[in-house]
């Protein structure tokens, strides 16, 4: 492995049953990097966050993650890493205080930097004045948010994010999006989503992920020089729902007025998932 990769993965396969989620995907994430993964539902995302986060072993190919196999060993890969899953990971029934606590104790945090760390993610979430109100009252931005600095609370070096701005209002995604970019030159990143909009403006390289594969990978501006970008779609990208097919029509167009910087002709088409967990 490069001295200078986090991450590197060569034809990484993973299967679930005879559902094949990962088929040869090749990535690499340099050290201080944000890179981006972006494709449809069922294109390998998760998956993907999930081999490197040691939370499943792949079924073929080959993964370095800061330097050590997941498939060999996790110990010298969970200390470092944070990962901040789709699905809400904090508990409805404690105070945002006591969630932040738990889960610092949980890090092997103790004594004053135990503290000092809860504190600065009450203040990074803008949590402060909600300490100590259950989080079951909260807005779905306000878990959002708790539950970002939950996966950063150990400062870890490589952090993974599944899709964090799900369900979220637009002024709680640009709360989450300053959290984000506040992380710059601190860690390195994976974020996923399907939106352009959140790839352009976070990440420094975008891995387009199709029916399990890396589609094509580069810079935005070397995406969008690309032969033929302008006039032919990079890839065939679907979503199962009809209804988010449109609206992601309407974000990733290259002629759209919502993201008229995008020109990627990155275009999704309804009815189809690649059907991986």
């Amino acid at each position: 492995m490069s001295s200078s990769h986090v991450i590197e993965a060569s034809g990484l396969e993973r299967r679930y049953g005879e559902i094949q989620a990962l088929k040869g995907t090749d990535l690499h994430l340099e050290k201080g990097e944000f890179l981006g993964l972006l494709g449809p539902n069922g294109a390998g995302k998760t998956t993907t966050l999930r081999l490197i986060a040691c939370l499943e072993q792949r079924d073929g190919g080959q993964l370095s993650v800061m330097g050590h196999d997941p498939n060999k060993g996790s110990t010298q890969i969970l200390g470092r890493l944070g990962v901040v899953p789709q699905e809400l990971a904090i508990y409805d029934n404690l105070t945002a205080l006591e969630n932040l606590n738990f889960f610092a104790g949980m890090h092997g945090l103790t004594g004053t930097h135990k503290v000092d760390r809860v504190q600065w993610a009450l203040q990074v979430s803008g949590l402060e004045d909600r300490a100590g109100d259950l989080v079951q009252g909260f807005s779905g931005g306000m878990k959002r948010r708790l539950n970002l600095v939950v996966g950063l609370l150990h400062e870890p070096d490589l952090v993974l994010l599944d899709e964090p701005t799900v369900g979220v209002d637009p002024q709680s995604r640009n709360h989450l999006f300053d959290m984000i970019e506040g992380l710059r030159g601190q860690v390195s990143l994976i974020y996923t989503t399907h939106m352009m909009g959140e790839i352009e403006r976070l990440c420094d390289r975008i891995v387009i992920m199709d029916e399990g594969k890396a589609v094509v990978q580069g810079t935005l501006d070397e995406l969008q020089h690309l032969p033929g970008v302008k006039d032919q779609r990079v890839s065939q990208l679907e979503l199962e729902d009809p209804q988010r097919a449109a609206e992601a029509e309407e974000t990733w167009h290259p002629m759209s007025a919502a993201r008229p910087r995008c020109g990627l002709g990155v275009h999704f088409l309804g009815n189809h998932g690649e059907g991986s967990p």
